[in-house]
């Protein structure tokens, strides 16, 4: 029986669609509602295409966006002293930096300057910190994507084998850490593991966050398993992830596609984080 694809774009209309109940209602509250300030430093394509699919979303949910652009020779000092005058404008609930950035500027040293109540993309120290102790934060929104779609296929995570391939700070690290928290026992998986295809084939749930086209093929799959692909390659002008999705479909029971799966759920949980930021500075203000 044919696995069932996990309809991320879906998912992601019905969320924001819900989001936008919760926006208006948090305007009639406060009399005002969330903004969320982009910085894009350079001309890069994808990111110009990335910032205005950020920006389409927002007005759909009503969260007002703007842009902030500096060209590519910014300096470092530039663009701390930005995010310093953003960070002190009680206009601005969110703030997020386009990555990649220009190759001169330290992206550390960027984020880490964002204040971390405004760190809608979850990527400050405090904030990822907070993740891994279990406080109070923002989190980033792919793993905060992943997991949701995880809980949009209704099985339960207590007590299953979660097998994350790929250790990134952007991902691997931190949808760890979500699935902990949901008692599902993680082991993480990167290019020195050994045994790999083993390792991936007795996960209840295999999360591929590696960036290599059709890396985990049917081998790696589990029957039964949830299988999540988090990867995008453009591989002759065609995005593809590092899942064998054919292979998936054949023995999996969930798999999410590339495109229509991951990725509509980040800028989903983008905007969820830019309400749920405003929500926290209007109670730390009472």
């Amino acid at each position: 029986m044919a696995a069932t694809r996990i309809d991320g774009k879906q998912i992601a209309e019905q969320m924001q669609s819900a989001l936008a109940g919760r926006v208006q209602a948090f305007a009639e509250q406060y009399g005002f509602v969330p903004g969320l300030s982009v910085i894009l430093v350079g001309d890069d394509p994808a990111s110009e295409v990335s910032v205005r699919n950020k920006h389409r979303a927002c007005a759909k949910v009503g969260i007002r966006s703007e842009t902030t652009r500096m060209p590519a020779e910014t300096t470092e000092a530039e663009l701390l002293a930005e995010i310093d005058r953003q960070n002190a404008d009680p206009t601005v609930q969110g703030i997020l930096v386009q990555l990649p950035l220009p190759a001169h500027l330290r992206q550390d040293c960027i984020l880490a300057r964002i204040a971390p109540e405004k760190d809608v993309d979850g990527l400050t120290r405090q904030n990822v910190g907070s993740l891994f102790s279990g406080g109070q934060g923002l989190v980033s929104c792919t793993p905060k994507g992943i997991l949701e779609l995880i809980r949009r296929t209704g099985v339960p995570l207590a007590g299953k084998h979660a097998v994350v391939i790929g250790r990134s700070n952007l991902v691997g690290k931190p949808v760890a850490m979500l699935l902990l928290q949901e008692d599902a026992t993680v082991t993480m998986c990167h290019s020195k593991t050994e045994n790999l295809p083993a390792l991936a084939a007795s996960a209840d749930i295999l999360i591929a966050a590696v960036g290599k086209p059709g890396f985990v093929t049917g081998d790696f799959i589990k029957e039964g398993a949830v299988v999540i692909d988090v990867g995008t390659s453009r591989v002759e002008g065609k995005l593809r992830g590092d899942v064998d999705f054919a292979a998936a479909m054949e023995k999996a029971a969930y798999v999410t596609p590339v495109p229509g799966g991951v990725g509509p759920m980040t800028i989903t949980m983008l905007l969820e984080n830019t309400l749920e930021a405003a929500q926290m500075q209007q109670e730390a203000a009472r």
